[in-house]
C-alpha cells in the first residue's frame, strides 16, 4: 500500500493550514517565507487539491477516482467529493476519536483492529453508510494503545452524522455527512475547476 511519509508540520506550513486539521497539535517555530509572487489560477487550484490530499491522507489516484464518483452523483460535485472523503472508513474512525490522527486511523484499520456491523474491516478507503456500526475488536481493546485512546473518549465531541458509544469503544453512522461537517478550510470549487480543465 502506497503511503505518504511527508513531515506533517512542514507540509501543513507549505499549504498554509493548521496541523490540527490532521490531528497533530505540535507547533513549529519556523516562520514561513512570504512569497511576493501572485499565484495563478492554476496554482490556487493545485494548492487546494494538494490540501485535500494532505488532510485526508490520500494519493492522487484515490482522489481522482473519488472525484469521478462525485461527478456521477446528483448535486454539487465539490460537495459530493468532500462527502465521499468524509465517509471513508479511516476518516470515520478518526472523527469518532478511535484514533488520534488520520494517518494512525489508516494504519489501525489496515491492521484489522475494527469491525463494521460485526465483520472485520481492513480497507481504509471503504465507504461507511447510515446504519453502520464501527467498533474496536474485543481483542484489540485490551492493547495499551486502545486503553490510552479509551481514556480520551470521555466527553469527546463528534460530528452530527456520527454517534459515539465511548463505553463500548464503538460508533454509529446516523446520517450522511453534510458540507457543514467538514471543519477544514477547503474551497472545493477550486478542485472541481482543476479536474475540469
Amino acid at each position: 500500500m502506497a503511503k505518504n511519509n511527508q513531515p506533517v508540520l512542514k507540509r501543513a506550513r507549505t499549504l498554509g493550514i493548521e496541523p490540527g486539521f490532521v490531528g497533530v497539535y505540535k507547533t513549529s517555530k519556523r516562520v514561513p517565507k512570504q512569497s511576493r509572487k501572485k499565484q495563478s489560477n492554476y496554482g490556487l487550484q493545485l494548492k487546494e487539491k494538494q490540501k485535500v490530499k494532505f488532510i485526508y491522507g490520500i494519493l492522487e489516484k484515490q482522489l481522482r477516482n473519488t472525484f469521478a464518483k462525485a461527478e456521477k452523483k446528483s448535486g454539487n460535485v465539490g460537495e459530493n467529493l468532500l462527502m465521499l472523503l468524509e465517509q471513508r472508513m479511516d476518516n470515520a474512525v478518526y472523527r469518532l476519536g478511535l484514533a488520534t490522527t488520520r494517518r494512525e486511523a489508516k494504519q489501525l484499520v489496515s491492521h484489522a483492529h475494527f469491525t463494521v456491523n460485526g465483520k472485520k474491516m481492513n480497507i481504509p478507503s471503504a465507504l461507511v453508510k447510515p446504519g453502520d456500526v464501527i467498533a474496536v475488536r474485543e481483542k484489540s481493546q485490551q492493547s495499551p494503545k486502545f486503553k490510552e485512546i479509551a481514556e480520551g473518549l470521555k466527553g469527546k465531541a463528534v460530528p452530527s452524522w456520527l454517534e459515539l458509544d465511548a463505553a463500548n469503544m464503538a460508533g454509529k453512522v446516523v446520517a450522511l455527512p453534510a458540507r457543514s461537517d467538514v471543519d477544514a478550510p477547503i474551497d472545493e470549487q477550486l478542485i472541481v475547476e482543476f479536474y475540469s480543465r
